[in-house]
């Protein structure tokens, strides 16, 4: 405690020795004033207070200055300073704003909010098109807090998370910081080159912070947080908000400044309620204080979300910019309860400086050299908000656990303990890990792999695993191994992989594997292992259908260049049908049996549906997703797929070398897919495939292009633009060619908002039209209509779908239950 309480004071003291002009913020109460933004008058430079209304504006050269603390709510303060030497220390006491509505005069009997508002939302455009382009200075903190954590969640011991819990098991769990240089051009252009980069408790660590998350641009139609938020000067705004002004009140620069509260027309929309500040005549934005709910912004773990702007007038640009953002949360799921800050600094405009679509590429996030080896001297003299004593004492606590944390005593200690046997480990599981070294191994659960088919009947799943990691988990080598019993058809099969990653910014892996497997004639599962348990021991439907597969196989993937990866797999089969072995039902129907293991016919017993033979296959595909952006971390990349583009796969497969010379074939295929937000209209998707076999009229049924089904009517996806609701697993297989196309539309509460009673339930409106054409057999179509997003609270788990399916006219219809987090 010494040692720590030493360590504070210390740094406290370097900070102090590295201000520049410095001091703190109170109201006249002396209370301090957290986030008042303070700057020199008329320049971008500047920084905000931090919680404890101690602030530093880092300035080097003695001269005169004007200061400028501007705090919503409080008069604004100017003071001129001559500085000779440094540290400067200058406090400042902010009085309450007289805001009042004396100066209003209303001509008309219109809400005078409204005529305010239906200005801004006129010169909305206008006002976004003066900044074409900017260079700026970007600095981020980020800190999220827990209350009261549980020792487990769902089960498993969390420990004390890297030491940011006291004895209440309350406190930081993340303090990281950022200083960047930004690049900017209109309309959705940003690059951020990071210069210093911070984590508490992790000096070898790159943080996540940057300002593509943070960059909420209210003078946008709708700001990307969750859903899809209309800002309170968007075009459609009327539809969305009430309004009322407050009361104006002038700024140090002699503009009248409206303040106006936003509150929604419907409790469930996707906006916010707040305040936001109009600057009469030029009808631009002064600032923002808005708050958004966790069901608005469909976000369930979010309790509440605020949001607060600030802008500063330039009069040598003539124009306002924005200089400060704070987002505060309160969070709380799966009893865990807590709150968090990211504050954010823009400063040392320069704008527009001539940039062009040329000086930018699809990197948008870049690191210099040794940004995370920045010392406590370089943070002292250049971060622009102070540290309060809570983030001192995090960074000093976790950076002294750290080193201890990292010695091999303590981390044999940790594994010591944690290595122990255990009874539960027989059902559970058990791992063996040395933390030092960087390996586990260890056993998977025997229990949660028990399933029932009616090839094996009851059968289970013991596996075995090895991990080895290098360079902090950027290259890692695996090794799993599966044993499978089924008791019914007496028969031990088991398949062994190895997979290498050679590291993290092409991301190349290569997996090598080999076994026997009873596995899916359709390669994707459509059906799970669970569902056809409880199909097939309560209801009768054995609806999963399994060959015998022996086979040993070489994949390897890489992302060549920036969104394009290429997948390949090369394998060597044996198949061989396999038949039902086994009867059991918990509830037989009368007459109802089980039907055949044969795809192509429910009541052909004992028939294979394809002759046993071997056989080399041949995979290759390439994904393109267009328009890929890119964060570059040092030795690692991290895409950014832009939903703007759709993402393109084609693929080749090759059958060669069979035992039987009809089972030789190729088929070229694509597929397109993309989804996207349609303003706040909710969110569209679609999938398209199509391929075409050639030398196939004879192939194994393996080969055969199959469809996702769903004749259980229940189902696990979150969005089904990849599955037929209303069709048997097997129906429309082909060996020919294929078109198949999904389309759905998440209104997202666009439409059940509106509609009373319906509006309070916060229920989803989903649309869908499915289709799919062989040569073989007549187009097929599916249109459902569903409810999503049911349930209470932040337990919305449900999905209720209505399906249609037609056929040369109306087949049948169906209901299907949607199950998300499972």
């Amino acid at each position: 405690m010494k040692k720590l309480l030493l360590s504070t004071i210390s740094l406290l003291c370097a900070f102090a020795s590295f201000s520049q002009i410095k001091g703190t913020v109170t109201d006249t109460k002396n209370k301090p004033l957290p986030f008042v933004n303070v700057y020199i008058d008329n320049t971008y430079k500047g920084t905000t207070s931090n919680e404890e209304g101690i602030y530093e504006l880092n300035i080097s050269e003695p001269d005169t200055y004007t200061v400028v603390f501007q705090f919503l709510g409080y008069k604004t303060v100017k003071k001129t300073v001559t500085i000779e030497t440094f540290p400067f220390n200058l406090d400042t006491v902010l009085a309450d704003e007289e805001i009042s509505l004396d100066e209003v005069i209303v001509t008309s009997g219109e809400n005078p909010a409204n005529i305010i508002i239906r200005q801004a939302i006129a010169k909305r455009k206008e006002n976004l098109q003066k900044i074409q382009s900017y260079k700026a200075d970007f600095y981020s903190r980020g800190l999220i807090r827990i209350k009261n954590a549980p020792e487990k969640i769902l089960g498993q011991d969390i420990g004390d998370l890297g030491g940011g819990l006291d004895s209440t098991r309350s406190g930081v769990i993340y303090l990281s910081e950022t200083i960047s240089k930004l690049e900017f051009l209109r309309p959705n252009k940003l690059k951020e080159k990071i210069v210093a980069s911070k984590i508490s408790g992790d000096d070898k660590g790159f943080s996540f912070n940057n300002a593509i998350d943070v960059e909420f641009e209210l003078y946008d139609n709708t700001i990307e947080l969750g859903n899809q938020i209309i800002s309170p000067i968007a075009n459609n705004a009327f539809g969305y908000y009430r309004y009322k002004l407050e009361g104006v009140f002038y700024d140090d620069r002699g503009h009248l400044i409206n303040k106006i509260k936003a509150t929604p027309r419907r409790k469930n929309d996707p906006v916010f309620e707040g305040f936001i500040y109009i600057v009469e005549d030029q009808w631009t934005i002064y600032a923002a204080e808005l708050d958004i709910t966790g069901v608005q912004a469909r976000l369930p773990a979010v309790d509440k979300i605020t949001i607060t702007q600030n802008y500063s007038f330039s009069e040598q640009d003539n124009l306002w910019t924005k200089i400060s953002q704070n987002i505060d949360f309160k969070y709380g799921l799966f009893g865990i309860n807590g709150d968090g800050r990211y504050i954010s600094v823009y400063s040392n405009h320069i704008i527009n400086p001539g940039l062009t679509r040329k000086d930018f590429s699809r990197e948008i996030v870049s690191f210099a050299d040794e940004a995370n080896k920045k010392d406590s001297i370089f943070w002292t003299s250049l971060r622009p908000v102070p540290l309060t004593v809570e983030e001192i004492t995090d960074y000093i606590k976790k950076d002294s656990i750290q080193i201890v944390k990292d010695s091999k005593v303590y981390k044999d200690s940790v594994d010591h303990v944690n290595n122990k046997f255990k009874i539960g480990n027989i059902i559970g599981g058990y791992t063996y890990s040395n933390s030092y070294e960087n390996w586990s191994a260890g056993i998977t659960s025997p229990i949660e792999a028990i399933s029932f088919n009616t090839v094996q009947g009851w059968n289970g799943n013991v596996g075995g695993f090895y991990t080895k990691n290098f360079d902090d988990f950027k290259r890692f080598l695996t090794v799993n191994g599966t044993i499978n019993y089924g008791f019914s058809d007496d028969r031990l099969r088991g398949t062994l992989s190895t997979t290498y990653k050679f590291n993290n910014t092409s991301r190349p892996f290569l997996t090598i594997s080999g076994g026997i497997q009873a596995t899916q004639f359709n390669a994707t599962d459509p059906i799970s292992r669970f569902e056809n348990t409880i199909g097939s021991l309560f209801f009768e439907d054995n609806y999963m259908k399994l060959y015998d597969r022996s086979f040993v196989q070489a994949s390897f993937s890489e992302e060549l260049f920036n969104g394009f990866r290429f997948y390949s797999t090369l394998s060597y089969e044996r198949r061989k049908a396999l038949f039902n072995t086994t009867e059991q039902v918990f509830f037989p129907e009368g007459d109802d049996v089980y039907t055949s293991n044969n795809p192509l016919s429910e009541s052909v017993y004992g028939i294979a549906p394809f002759e046993t033979h071997n056989i080399v296959k041949l995979n290759v595909l390439a994904r393109i997703n267009f328009g890929q952006e890119y964060l570059s971390y040092p030795d690692s990349k991290f895409n950014i797929t832009k939903e703007k583009y759709p993402t393109l796969l084609v693929g080749y497969e090759k059958g060669l070398g069979a035992t039987i010379d009809d089972y030789n074939f190729d088929q070229v295929k694509a597929r397109l897919h993309q989804s996207f937000n349609a303003s706040n209209k909710g969110r569209f998707s679609y999938n398209i495939r199509a391929g075409k076999f050639f030398n196939g009229d004879n192939i194994s049924l393996v080969d055969f292009q199959h469809f996702n089904g769903n004749q259980i009517h229940v189902s696990q996806k979150g969005n089904y633009t990849d599955v037929f609701n209303n069709l048997g697993y097997y129906d429309l297989s082909t060996n020919d060619s294929y078109l198949e196309m999904h389309a759905e539309h998440d209104f997202n509460g666009f439409i059940l908002s509106r509609i009373p009673l319906l509006k309070k339930l916060n229920f989803n409106l989903v649309v869908g039209a499915h289709a799919l054409s062989t040569p073989d057999n007549k187009p097929y179509q599916e249109y459902t209509i569903g409810l999503d997003n049911i349930g209470w609270g932040k337990w919305r788990l449900l999905r209720v779908d209505y399906v249609r399916s037609y056929q040369s006219g109306f087949m049948s219809d169906a209901i299907v239950f949607g199950l998300k987090f499972f």
